[in-house]
């Protein structure tokens, strides 16, 4: 079952549209096509002139689409253009003999996009970009740039780093690429390098959950380009630790369920705390478990097998106050022993509150010295001060929160939180 995204754009076929619209739309078709359509040029050209195609290919979308509105199959007339773009350059012999790796007819129809060969295409070069001889981090920014058409700034804001070291890092990963893009799938690399497999798709769905640089409050965009990438390699057969596969498609569609609760009609983060749950997608949650019980048959506990698991507890729960926090505190102490960092520890911290006291979580939270300049720190421990009727410390709390905070979205939803106590803490003084 596929997870529809709903875009209003997408229904104004043949007809014209606004600058802005046509914007709008290619640049959502930039992010769901330009990874598939990069695959399979690929095969056949460098890496180069591949990004140049599609690159002009969205151009001549844009162009397009404007004076003679969207087509009825936009990825279809994607498709057809860009192909037809690659087969213009090959037939000129100069590019042709710079770039052609491949005896691929330039006069046949050789190429195609069905979704088989996409998934092997895209496959491949998720692969490819796990080269033994490339860094972790120069993995994930290829597989966001060239998969996933991430731009370079978006890419340095999911680092948290500048777009001078993300470019240095495409340039020492294009440098290998060149070298074996072409080459054929080879299924022992897909198990060795499933691991970073993963942990790029988990990053790309972080990103789409809680963005770092636009003020959204998420993206479906990447969110579901993340299950697409995942879904690639679960039907693959070829995958032997396909437990660690499940879990982490049982996570992502386990909080894709909670999509529409987690914003109300002004734009604002609703917590899961006064989330309508009536909201949640039953479909979603349904396949989520599905997923969940998959990865449970392979008895490998992994990190996105206990995350999963947590975020399973809260949907199948009737209300907040029903869940089982005993449960979700157990599962935090066992991915500490398998990711001990600050955000596992604060995370435990509110799963301590709800099963045991926010007194003993507050003891637990100011031991955590390395978050006191993170406003997530400061947001916990201000609903823990409130939990305790220190209204006045909780408020402060808040101030600091909003201090740290980077962008305005955090600082609404911070101020407002923030100006619900400020009455109840005048009373106090």
């Amino acid at each position: 079952m596929r997870f529809k995204l709903s875009l209003n754009l997408q229904e104004k076929t043949n007809t014209a549209v606004s600058q802005s619209d046509t914007n709008n739309l290619v640049e959502h078709f930039f992010r769901k096509e330009y990874g598939k359509i990069l695959a399979v040029i690929s095969r056949y050209v460098n890496l180069d002139l591949a990004e140049d195609i599609v690159q002009d290919t969205l151009m001549k979308a844009t162009e397009h689409w404007k004076l003679y509105g969207i087509p009825p199959n936009p990825e279809g007339w994607l498709y057809t253009t860009a192909k037809n773009q690659m087969f213009n350059f090959l037939r000129k012999e100069k590019i042709k003999n710079r770039f052609l790796e491949t005896s691929v007819d330039v006069n046949s129809n050789e190429i195609n996009f069905s979704d088989e060969q996409i998934s092997d295409e895209v496959l491949r070069v998720m692969l490819k970009c796990c080269h033994k001889s490339l860094s972790d981090d120069i993995t994930i920014t290829l597989i966001l740039k060239i998969l996933c058409g991430f731009s370079i700034s978006e890419i340095a804001s999911a680092y948290l780093t500048n777009t001078e070291t993300i470019n240095k890092r495409l340039v020492r990963g294009r440098k290998r690429l060149k070298l074996d893009l072409q080459d054929s799938i080879n299924f022992t690399d897909l198990n060795q390098n499933l691991e970073i497999l993963l942990k790029v798709i988990y990053l790309l769905f972080n990103e789409g959950y809680h963005p770092t640089k636009k003020d959204q409050i998420v993206r479906k965009d990447l969110c579901l380009e993340a299950i697409r990438l995942a879904t690639i390699i679960v039907a693959n057969r070829n995958v032997k630790k396909m437990g660690n596969v499940h879990s982490l498609l049982a996570l992502m569609y386990l909080n894709c369920s909670r999509f529409e609760a987690r914003i109300n009609e002004e734009q604002d983060i609703i917590e899961i705390e006064f989330q309508d749950r009536s909201l949640w997608n039953k479909d979603l949650i349904n396949i989520g478990l599905y997923h969940l019980g998959q990865a449970q048959k392979n008895q490998h506990v992994s990190k996105y097998l206990i995350l999963a698991s947590i975020s399973g507890n809260h949907c199948i729960s009737k209300s907040y106050y029903e869940t089982n926090w005993e449960e979700i505190l157990s599962l935090y102490d066992s991915l500490l022993s398998i990711e001990d960092s600050t955000v596992v520890r604060l995370n435990r911290v509110v799963a301590l509150s709800k099963a045991r006291s926010a007194t003993e979580a507050i003891e637990e939270i100011e031991k955590l010295d390395e978050l006191k300049e993170n406003h997530l720190y400061y947001s916990v421990l201000a609903q823990l001060k409130k939990e305790i009727g220190e209204i006045i410390e909780a408020v402060s709390c808040y101030q600091q929160a909003i201090e740290f905070a980077q962008n305005s979205r955090d600082i609404k939803f911070l101020t407002k939180k923030m100006n619900e106590l400020v009455p109840i803490s005048k009373s106090q003084v």
